[in-house]
């Protein structure tokens, strides 16, 4: 058996064929993520405005990672669970520290920050990865694997723009970086691997920490703009961690529920 067989057990024609897929749901929906995100940011200046009320903080935020998966049915025909007890990712571990008093972000914003600094993390890891196998770090990559790769940075990276709107529109900065607890531990693990399914299996815990957000983000947002992108958005992350269980050989099969136990939590962030 070769290195190259080694390195993916399945097919590059049904990975090449999956990858056309993710890219033509992601360009499908788009147009109507950007106009979602438009209203949102709208929305969220206007709110601004406004005196303080009872929108999401980060306490309730946290709290509502214990309830959210109770209505979780949207993503269950791109999710798998399998393994999710035993591997958590790198943001999701660990006690969750106090939450700070004030902030540049609060209410929903903050979940908007949340969400562009988990997408600039994935185009990093993404970008990384593609640098290491131009590199010969990883072995021999085949051309399908590094197709999805490119794919799939491209797409976070159209993500964080559309979030990095809604904040300008709000009167808010943009995240250009990765404003994360979990960076250095991400970038330690990314200059670890030294093969495709180590690549693999870190972004998957991206992808998968990714689609939970999101599907957390809908049922605790309070803009109906807002629940409307995430939920634009989420079929995407959970398609591109379907795909990476089957370059792993762990084809996915469907879940009732799509847990939230590797959300992120708004106290990963350092803005």
């Amino acid at each position: 058996m070769t290195r190259h067989q080694q390195q993916f057990p399945g097919s590059e024609a049904d990975l090449a064929a999956l990858t056309r897929e993710v890219d033509e749901a992601h360009r499908a929906t788009l147009p109507q993520m950007q106009d979602a995100a438009a209203d949102l940011g709208a929305q969220l200046r206007r709110q601004e405005a406004r005196p303080p009320s009872d929108g999401m903080d980060r306490r309730r935020f946290l709290r509502g990672l214990g309830v959210a998966g109770l209505s979780a049915f949207a993503l269950a025909a791109c999710s798998d669970d399998s393994g999710s007890s035993a591997k958590s990712s790198p943001s999701a571990t660990g006690q969750a520290a106090p939450a700070p008093s004030g902030g540049t972000y609060t209410g929903d914003l903050l979940v908007v920050a949340l969400a562009t600094a988990l997408e600039n993390q994935a185009v990093g890891a993404y970008q990384a990865a593609i640098q290491a196998a131009g590199a010969g770090k990883l072995g021999t990559v085949p051309p399908a694997v590094a197709n999805f790769a490119t794919t799939a940075m491209a797409q976070h990276a159209d993500h964080a723009k559309v979030w990095n709107n809604v904040l300008t529109q709000a009167g808010k900065p943009p995240i250009t970086s990765v404003p994360l607890k979990s960076q250095a531990a991400v970038t330690e693990a990314l200059g670890k691997v030294t093969d495709v399914p180590g690549v693999a299996k870190l972004a998957l815990q991206l992808e998968d920490q990714a689609a939970q957000t999101y599907l957390f983000a809908q049922f605790n947002v309070t803009a109906p703009a807002g629940i409307e992108t995430a939920a634009t958005i989420a079929p995407v992350e959970a398609m591109h961690a379907a795909i990476l269980r089957y370059l792993l050989g762990e084809y996915p099969v469907p879940d009732d529920f799509l847990p939230v136990d590797k959300a992120a939590k708004p106290d990963d962030l350092t803005v």
